[in-house]
């Protein structure tokens, strides 16, 4: 059985206060499939993310990575699968040199030296970072920062990439080297972002979610051509489709 594929199974989430974040959410990514999540700012999506690695567990119903559901026994060894990459870079990244911040998650599976030494320098080379691996994480720019925090979680080999919000609060070059490196992994992949523009490029298929449900499952072309399903859930067409200029 592959252990590319991530499934969700009629998953409910409430949080402590009572709020419920996901209600029945069901899905299943397979192998090598990029595939964008969207919503309007509390929807549900960070929710979401944070069931693919077990940092937070359903209430009721079953998350599932590569045959294995997430329990707090499978733990370890679903964070093998899965490497999830946060919004804020520096959430990830603490440190002194780069490649120390590299090195830790292969450190902790117990490879060896040689092992690890391979692993970091071929993550950072993937995200066009090699030159960087003796800075410190503090001085590195925006989009290098998002850059290292993609290729610590690289270096673990996952099977799955989870994402949030990679582009954000970038400038436009590097927001355009985040993408072509995105491009370029044939990890299974899923995105969660506000950047349509990046979703058109980058995923053929796209999870709409609204008020914890998702309400679209589709290919994205035909996602994006919904106006009224777009307006539904506070989403605009991406600028290409529309016909105006994109930048960036």
């Amino acid at each position: 059985m592959s252990h590319h594929f991530l499934q969700f199974d009629r998953v409910h989430y409430r949080y402590p206060n009572g709020y419920e974040a996901l209600r029945g959410v069901t899905f299943r990514l397979t192998h090598g499939e990029k595939t964008a999540l969207v919503g309007a700012n509390g929807a549900g999506k960070s929710t979401l993310l944070l069931h693919t690695d077990g940092l937070l567990l359903p209430t009721s119903g079953q998350v599932v990575v590569g045959g294995i559901a997430i329990t707090p026994k499978t733990l370890r060894l679903v964070r093998q699968s899965v490497g999830l990459v946060f919004q804020d870079p520096d959430n990830q990244l603490f440190m002194p040199t780069v490649e120390e911040d590299v090195a830790f998650g292969p450190a902790n599976m117990g490879l060896t030296r040689e092992e690890i030494e391979r692993r970091v320098a071929a993550a950072l080379e993937a995200v066009g970072a090699l030159h960087l691996r003796k800075s410190a994480p503090y001085h590195l720019s925006g989009g290098q920062k998002k850059s290292v925090s993609i290729a610590t979680v690289l270096a673990m080999e996952p099977s799955i990439l989870v994402l949030d919000e990679p582009t954000s609060n970038l400038d436009p070059r590097a927001r355009r080297l985040i993408i072509e490196q995105l491009r370029g992994f044939g990890h299974t992949t899923l995105i969660a972002t506000h950047d349509m523009e990046m979703v058109l490029e980058l995923c053929d298929r796209t999870l709409v979610m609204e008020q914890g449900r998702i309400v679209a499952d589709g290919p994205t072309t035909e996602v994006f051509s919904d106006l009224q399903l777009l307006d539904a859930c506070g989403l605009e067409q991406p600028c290409s489709m529309r016909g105006c200029t994109v930048r960036g």
